[in-house]
C-alpha cells in the first residue's frame, strides 16, 4: 500500500510531508484527521494503509516525511502552491490555515528562518513559539524585518525613536534567550523621507518553503481577517526572496537593530 502514497499528486503529498512534520499527523491517524488535512473523500483508505505499513517499519512520523520528500526529489516533482486564508471558513472549500501554516513553518524550522512583517501586536504571545524554536534549535539563525513607525506629527529624532523600540522590542516584546537577528527601514522614521514603509509580510523556512502573506503578525490577521497567502516549497523561489532581503541589508536599505 505504500504505492498509494507514491501515487498521491505532488501538492498533496507535500501537504502530508508537512503535516507528518509538524506533528499535525501521525502515521497512526485517523481517516477523518487525513481526509481534513488532505481535503480527500476518495481514496483515503490506500492512503492510510500506506502510512500503517509505514508504521509498521519501526520509522518516526518525521522520518517519513523525508522519505516523502526524498520520493519527490528522485521523481522531479514540483509542488503545486497552497491557498493560505485567513478569516471564515466556507464548507467544500479547501485552504490552509494561516496561524497553522506560521507555526507548522515556525515549529519545524532547523536552519533558518526569514520572517518579514509590518506590524504585530502582544510580542510575548506573537512570537512565543518562534522564541521557543530559537533557543530549543541549536544552529537555527532567525532574521527578523520589522517597521519602526513615527506617528504622525511626532518630531522626536530618528536615533530616539529606534532606542525607544529597541528597548522595548527586548524588554518587553521578545520572550526568548536567544537573541534573533532585526531590521528594520530607516526610511520609515525620516521627518522629511518618502514616507516609504517596510510592508511586506513573508516567512522563508530552511531555504526551501516560502509563504507570502498579506496577514500580519497579529491575533486578528493570522485568525479573524480575511487574509490571503500563497504557500510555496520551491528552494529557487526561496533563494531568491533571501538574495532580496539580504541585499538590502548589505545595500543598508536595511538597517540592523541593536541587540541590547
Amino acid at each position: 500500500m505504500i504505492e498509494a502514497l507514491a501515487a498521491l499528486a505532488p501538492h498533496l503529498r507535500s501537504r502530508l510531508e508537512s503535516a507528518l512534520d509538524s506533528g499535525l499527523l501521525t502515521l497512526g491517524c485517523s481517516q477523518a484527521a487525513l481526509q481534513s488535512v488532505l481535503n480527500l473523500r476518495d481514496g483515503t483508505g490506500e492512503v492510510i494503509a500506506g502510512l500503517r505499513e509505514l508504521e509498521g517499519t519501526g520509522i518516526t512520523d518525521k522520518a517519513a516525511a523525508e522519505w516523502l520528500r526524498a520520493l519527490d526529489r528522485a521523481t522531479g516533482h514540483t509542488f503545486m502552491p497552497d491557498l493560505v486564508w485567513s478569516g471564515p471558513e466556507l464548507p467544500g472549500l479547501y485552504a490552509r490555515d494561516t496561524r497553522r501554516v506560521y507555526e507548522e513553518l515556525v515549529g519545524t524550522a532547523e536552519e533558518s528562518l526569514w520572517i518579514s512583517t509590518f506590524a504585530y501586536f502582544d510580542g510575548p504571545r506573537v512570537f512565543r513559539d518562534l522564541a521557543q524554536r530559537l533557543d530549543g534549535t541549536s544552529g537555527l539563525q532567525v532574521k527578523i524585518l520589522l517597521n519602526i513607525q513615527r506617528a504622525r506629527g511626532d518630531t522626536t529624532a530618528s536615533d530616539q525613536l529606534v532606542r525607544r523600540f529597541t528597548d522595548r522590542f527586548w524588554g518587553t516584546d521578545w520572550p526568548g534567550k536567544s537573541k534573533p537577528s532585526i531590521y528594520y527601514d530607516p526610511r520609515s522614521l525620516e521627518l522629511d523621507g518618502p514616507g516609504s514603509v517596510l510592508h511586506a509580510k513573508a516567512v522563508v523556512a530552511d531555504g526551501e518553503a516560502v509563504f507570502i502573506t498579506s496577514a500580519n503578525m497579529t491575533d486578528a490577521a493570522l485568525d479573524r481577517n480575511i487574509e490571503l497567502g500563497l504557500l510555496v516549497r520551491d528552494r529557487a523561489l526561496a533563494a531568491n526572496v533571501t538574495a532580496h532581503f539580504q541585499g538590502l541589508i548589505d545595500g543598508a536599505l536595511l538597517n540592523p537593530l541593536p541587540s541590547s
